[in-house]
């Protein structure tokens, strides 16, 4: 699936030929659904990777499984120190809550169609647009899926199509949109790029 996507977007597009001529296949980066992916992309939020990474790791070591039931054991002085904001301990407070009592249920969004799915998460207090829609892209692989306002693809596609400014949200969800229905292969495809290809 993601090879022959990469095949469609480069014979459509050839900024993305010349991707996959460079980089080939980009990697899928699968995330299992749940709980922890949730938690990691919370993290994730408006900070670099290395940084999410850095705190998700202080979460493993601190409680072992990364699950509700653990997590709202760790006090606030704990987070802290692993590196949860106030507002994003609130936020993982909040979901680890909601689902030890059954109103968030993770697993019943992988059955619903991506607009269904991203409604049903973005009713998750602290789960906007860009982490829907990561969660949809990594953790249930869909292949149609634009990550918007993600700083990496703008920067990514700036460089490649040669723009003079970093594109912003607009322009960058307008230009995605020559890529349906393989936004997320395309995603992946400006990441691995931006990431200096290939791993």
């Amino acid at each position: 699936m993601l090879s022959a996507g990469v095949t469609t977007l480069a014979e459509m597009d050839p900024v993305l030929a010349v991707l996959a001529e460079r980089n080939g296949v980009p990697p899928l980066w699968p995330r299992e659904p749940g709980f922890p992916t949730m938690v990691r992309l919370i993290l994730e939020q408006q900070v670099s990777l290395a940084s999410a990474n850095s705190a998700y790791g202080k979460l493993e070591r601190a409680i072992d499984r990364v699950e509700p039931e653990a997590f709202v054991g760790l006090g606030d002085s704990e987070l802290r120190t692993i590196g949860f904001s106030r507002q994003k301990a609130d936020y993982t407070r909040g979901l680890a809550a909601g689902v030890m009592d059954g109103s968030v249920d993770l697993n019943a969004v992988d059955g619903l169609a991506d607009e269904d799915a991203t409604d049903r998460l973005l009713d998750i207090r602290g789960i906007g647009p860009w982490t829907a829609a990561c969660y949809l892209l990594f953790a249930l692989r869909r292949p149609d899926v634009w990550p918007s306002g993600d700083r990496a693809l703008q920067v990514s596609m700036g460089r490649v199509y040669d723009l003079p400014d970093v594109p912003d949200v607009e322009t960058s969800n307008e230009r995605a949109g020559a890529w349906r229905p393989l936004r997320s292969i395309a995603a992946r495809m400006l990441w691995h790029e931006y990431l200096g290809a290939p791993e």
